[in-house]
């Protein structure tokens, strides 16, 4: 009963701390840029400095805590303080719009002053929220990982983000309000998080193998992992990540200016919005099920490729046959929309849960927190580094406008969308590198 019960436990805190935290980079990635159209100003240099900003914050809490938690062989304590820190700055970052008050932010000094804030604010809140997340909960969960739950543990860490941008877009929606009450979507999202950090320190447990490992000193360890001949010896472990950098660079192209596309240039109101995307990504949670017996057999670069596939359709259909003459803002039902968001959800839910499974087995086990940080490098740094390069000039060049103040403004359109359904085809580049390198070994 005693093993029945840990059981219990460990699979409360993997659903319970995975979408805690996928609630809160939802939050991040969506409404944080809806926040600053609202809030601060219609413009994306912002969105771009705050995405790049705040993954390079995320990458150097990476690799610091990763490598603390390989030393101290715990990560319990990294989760807790991190999930706790994390709920205290997402509340504080919504603060920022009391410096905004009520002026115009379209240029000069005072835009460059609030918008230094908001980056800030979003750099701190994403450096514990890498702590608490990326690499405690990550992991921890790796440390748990066995042929036994393999598959399981993948298909759990591609739904919750799934539902996290579910409940993150609908909740959220419901929260923010047509008066645009931002602060109590913070409040809310922050409290949770900061109540779940809570909970660990008392449910969650370490796995029973996990030892310190100390190679050196702390800063000889800490750099080791730089060490690029030694890393390019896991050659499949390379092409993976490249594979997750290529696919996510197309990905952070649109979907940090989903929501501002579908409010402010298709014209649907917040909690609508949240409805569609909520309904089409609902659906395609349903393909993990069989994907799990396919991972089980090892059968994760073909779901990667097909994941690619649907990425790509979904996104051009929404380019090519999606526009604000096209769509009813005024109801849920938009057949051409629902079903380009469930092709995207399709495709980014089943390359989410192949690629997880294949990289996580591929770490050593005596650096697998320092190893989550290099991960962190592909996932996260390098794409939103990238992908603001990209699609900063597409909505400045497509989606120029004067508004009714008289003030120049910048709205996501579907180009957009056509970019990153080509963009995404390009992972076929290192998947092919990957596959060969698996047969290989």
């Amino acid at each position: 009963m005693k093993g029945k019960s840990r059981n219990t436990v460990f699979w409360l805190m993997v659903w319970g701390l995975g979408l805690a935290g996928q609630l809160c980079w939802n939050m991040e990635n969506q409404w944080f840029n809806t926040f600053v159209y609202a809030k601060i100003a219609k413009d994306p240099t912002i969105i771009s400095w705050m995405v790049a900003v705040s993954a390079a914050a995320t990458t150097v809490s990476t690799f610091l805590f990763g490598c603390v938690s390989d030393r101290l062989g715990r990560r319990r304590v990294l989760i807790s303080a991190g999930y706790i820190l994390w709920g205290i700055f997402t509340i504080l970052f919504g603060m920022t719009q009391f410096l905004a008050g009520n002026r115009d932010l379209s240029a000069g000094s005072a835009f460059i002053g609030i918008a230094a804030a908001v980056v800030a604010a979003d750099a701190v809140m994403s450096f514990f929220g890498s702590m608490g997340n990326d690499i405690g909960f990550n992991a921890w969960i790796n440390d748990h990982m066995n042929d036994g739950n393999r598959g399981q543990l993948g298909a759990a860490l591609a739904v919750q983000p799934v539902i996290g941008t579910i409940a993150g877009t609908v909740f959220g929606g419901m929260l923010v309000g047509a008066g645009d009450n931002y602060m109590r979507l913070f409040l809310v999202m922050g409290g949770f998080v900061i109540a779940l950090g809570i909970l660990s320190l008392f449910a969650a447990s370490d796995a029973p193998g996990l030892s310190p490992s100390v190679r050196g000193s702390f800063s000889e360890q800490f750099f080791s992992i730089f060490n690029v001949r030694s890393y390019l010896q896991h050659k499949e472990l390379v092409f993976v990540n490249l594979t997750l950098t290529f696919y996510f660079i197309a990905f952070n192209v649109y979907f940090v200016h989903l929501g501002n596309y579908m409010i402010y240039y298709l014209g649907f109101p917040a909690d609508l919005m949240g409805y569609i995307e909520g309904l089409g990504l609902a659906a395609a949670m349903l393909v993990t099920l069989p994907a799990i017996r396919l991972l089980n057999e090892g059968r994760a670069p073909l779901l990667t490729a097909v994941s690619v596939i649907l990425s790509s359709a979904g996104l051009l259909l929404m380019g090519l046959l999606v526009a604000p003459e096209r769509v009813d803002t005024t109801t849920l039902w938009n057949p051409l929309l629902l079903f380009g968001v469930l092709l995207v959800g399709l495709g980014y839910i089943l390359f989410l849960q192949a690629i997880t499974v294949w990289s996580k087995q591929l770490y050593p086990e005596d650096a697998r927190g320092q190893f989550e940080g290099i991960r962190i490098l592909f996932f996260v740094l390098i794409p939103m580094v990238i992908a603001p390069l990209i699609s900063n000039p597409i909505i400045k060049r497509s989606g120029e406008y004067v508004d009714e103040n008289g003030f120049t403004a910048y709205l996501p359109t579907n180009t957009l969308f056509l970019v990153s359904g080509f963009l995404v085809l390009l992972t076929f580049l290192p998947l092919y590198f990957a596959v060969r390198a698996k047969k290989n070994a």
